[in-house]
């Protein structure tokens, strides 16, 4: 995809890999460009720096995403890119109560659900779009301290899959980013184990994972890897899954002794 030009919209933008994302398009040249996110005051500083537009809005509210859509698409021009970037996180595993879990689904999942629910029919009638959706490598592999977020990212990356299948005879094209460890204020608020895995498997800065996903734009990819390496970790898991498991049991161990 050549973004430049493009009318760009960038949830969860108001901060982190969303805000470098945006930076970026930008520098390339993007068209329009709308920066979404629950935070108005980060969204509205982004899209200040940026030259861009600001909304605040709750991905998991199909209402206000339905009219945000039409909104954009009759002032800015059809949606050539949507970033599926918001996305949150609970320490723990399941004895964390239900509506945790269910608010960490809806955001991480339903919310792509959505996006996808209101954008596909219209990039069918114009024969094409593109949708990013960002996972984690918890979503290839898995992630310690906080079961919500691998249950919920390995979720997201099988509904881009998914759509990429279906659809790739409308044209539509379906990019699925799946960084490890990065430094941002989600990474930072996932608990101490959390914070020592990314660590210890190599903390990026979000601006290293932007130039990744234009990289993979531009060539059109389905799996965005700003760490190379996660493909060798996802072979190693698909070709012995129990020594994978003791390995992951032992790096767990080691984080918390």
């Amino acid at each position: 995809m050549d973004t430049r030009g493009a009318t760009i919209v960038v949830t969860g933008g108001a901060s982190g890999i969303g805000r470098a994302m945006a930076q970026r398009f930008s520098a390339d040249g993007a068209g329009s460009l709308v920066i979404v996110d629950t935070d108005g005051d980060g969204a509205v500083a982004v899209a200040a720096e940026l030259g861009a537009s600001a909304e605040v809005l709750d991905v998991t509210d199909e209402s206000a995403v339905i009219e945000l859509i039409a909104r954009i698409e009759s002032e800015l021009g059809a949606i050539d890119l949507w970033c599926g970037n918001a996305g949150i996180s609970a320490y723990g595993g399941v004895e964390l109560d239900n509506d945790t879990w269910n608010a960490i689904w809806n955001v991480n999942v339903m919310a792509h659900v959505i996006a996808a629910r209101h954008l596909v029919p219209r990039w069918i009638e114009r024969g094409g779009g593109h949708l990013l959706l960002t996972a984690s490598a918890a979503g290839l592999l898995t992630n310690l301290g906080t079961a919500p977020y691998a249950v919920t990212k390995h979720g997201c990356v099988a509904l881009a899959e998914w759509i990429a299948i279906t659809y790739a005879e409308h044209g539509i094209r379906v990019s699925c980013l799946c960084p490890m460890g990065v430094h941002t204020p989600m990474t930072e608020a996932d608990g101490e184990l959390a914070i020592e895995v990314v660590k210890a498997m190599g903390m990026i800065e979000p601006s290293q994972v932007a130039d990744a996903v234009a990289v993979g734009l531009a060539n059109d990819d389905f799996l965005i890897l700003p760490h190379p390496e996660v493909a060798l970790y996802e072979q190693r898991r698909a070709g012995d899954r129990q020594r994978w498991l003791t390995g992951m049991q032992k790096l767990q161990a080691s984080l918390i002794s």
